[in-house]
């Protein structure tokens, strides 16, 4: 019988923000701000992280420095409780 981590897939984030200290991730998938994910600063500005999540569909963001920020590359919106917009991720089977 296979088990859920059968299906679990590394589903990569990042940002473009060359003069950021700080970029953290934050969705459904990570309790919102109970517990962020720390993106990795790659040497051409790029913070980067791949994270193992099942199939389904996720909303996120990112804080940078302090700040809400969308993902420029996320085609996929949802309206959040704050007047704003999720990003959307669809982690196929």
């Amino acid at each position: 019988m296979p088990s859920n981590q059968d299906h679990v897939k590394k589903e990569t984030f990042q940002l473009i923000a060359p003069d950021a200290e700080e970029v953290l991730l934050l969705g459904d998938f990570t309790n919102w701000e109970e517990d962020p994910v720390l993106l990795r600063h790659q040497n051409d500005g790029i913070w980067k992280i791949s994270l193992p999540l099942e199939p389904g569909r996720y909303e996120y963001r990112f804080i940078v420095d302090g700040e809400w920020r969308d993902d420029a590359k996320c085609g996929h919106r949802a309206p959040n409780p704050f007047g704003g917009q999720n990003c959307v991720r669809d982690v196929a089977p």
